[in-house]
């Protein structure tokens, strides 16, 4: 009976691990693609438990063993450069020039959620030079609106569907412009900041629609909003600092977030230093990196920090990143 109970389970952790290497766009395939973690947790737990109930001298024991052990391989396979025992990615910098650096709050608000004052209280603490708030409706634009005294650039598009998006800036904004680069109802924002060095930085802000049974039954928009950003930051002529974030509805190991960076030859500051997973922040055995801040090779990382939850399904994210050097033009065209 403990055998056939374990077959069960390790059959069931076989399928959720070949699942996503079937490139179909169904939201329950990619989205096996986010528990990563949770597959190879699940992985270790059911060696433990083989070693201890298993009959060491039947040859079945030994295949269920061995397909555990290559599921546990192949999920650490995709998590194992967000962890501390990688080579990073992005150099750490200590004494930033602050003319030279730009410090940014990425946040998904939860649009029902009305904890606007815990969020406000954040932002104090964290004095970021730029915050990007998404799931943002009118509501919430009226609450943040006070933040127009200290950050006085601002790009706004308050929506009532979850996808509202707002940029609030201590920066100087130029050339902002709110796009829908896939679907109709779905903002992303594109400018350049202005640090206090005068250096422009071209800077993008998506939140694209995932793949749920509740959202679009497929990846298709989702991934097609992020290669377009990509590809738009490819075929930038101007050699400017670049920087991406925003909650991109994809995890940092995904296939398409791996193609997102290969086109566009952006960095990841959490390769070699965590997962910094920031969804979802209600279960703690049920989370994944969500919400992303890519950079171009101009940029060393000062600061990258997990911040207070506040009642929203995600924590909000702090990236501090300094520029160190004209780029070598490693960006892939």
């Amino acid at each position: 009976m403990t055998f056939w109970l374990l077959a069960g389970l390790v059959a069931l952790l076989a399928l959720l691990t070949l699942l996503p290497i079937w490139r179909y766009e169904a939201w329950w395939v990619r989205g096996q693609d986010f528990p990563r973690l949770q597959y190879a947790a699940a992985g270790l737990l059911l060696l433990a438990i083989e070693w201890l109930a298993l009959d060491w001298s039947q040859r079945s024991s030994w295949v269920l063993i061995a397909v555990t052990l290559a599921c546990l391989v192949y999920q650490a396979w995709w998590i194992f450069p967000f962890t501390p025992l990688h080579r990073k990615e992005v150099k750490s910098v200590g004494n930033a020039d602050p003319k030279e650096s730009l410090r940014i709050m990425g946040v998904n608000v939860l649009m029902p959620n009305r904890n606007a004052d815990g969020l406000l209280r954040i932002i104090n603490d964290a004095r970021p030079d730029v915050i990007i708030a998404v799931e943002t409706d009118l509501w919430w634009q009226n609450q943040l609106d006070v933040l127009d005294r200290e950050y006085p650039h601002s790009m706004k598009c308050p929506l009532d569907n979850l996808y509202g998006m707002h940029v609030y800036s201590r920066l100087l904004i130029e050339d902002g412009a709110i796009q829908f680069l896939v679907e109709p109802d779905i903002p992303s924002m594109h400018a350049l900041l202005v640090l206090p060095s005068g250096r422009r930085v071209r800077m993008h802000c998506v939140h694209p629609k995932p793949p749920s049974p509740t959202e679009n039954p497929g990846s298709s928009e989702r991934d097609a909003e992020l290669i377009a950003v990509a590809k738009s930051v490819a075929d930038s002529e101007s050699g400017a600092p670049v920087i991406v974030a925003g909650d991109l509805n994809d995890v940092a190991w995904s296939a398409t977030t791996r193609l997102f960076r290969k086109i566009s030859g952006l960095l990841d500051p959490r390769v070699g230093r965590g997962m910094y997973n920031t969804f979802h922040a209600s279960y703690p055995f049920l989370r994944w990196p969500l919400d992303h801040l890519f950079h171009s090779d101009h940029f060393a990382v000062v600061n990258l920090a997990r911040l207070p939850a506040f009642g929203s399904d995600h924590f909000p994210i702090l990236v501090e990143i300094a520029f160190v050097r004209i780029s070598t033009g490693s960006r892939k065209a």
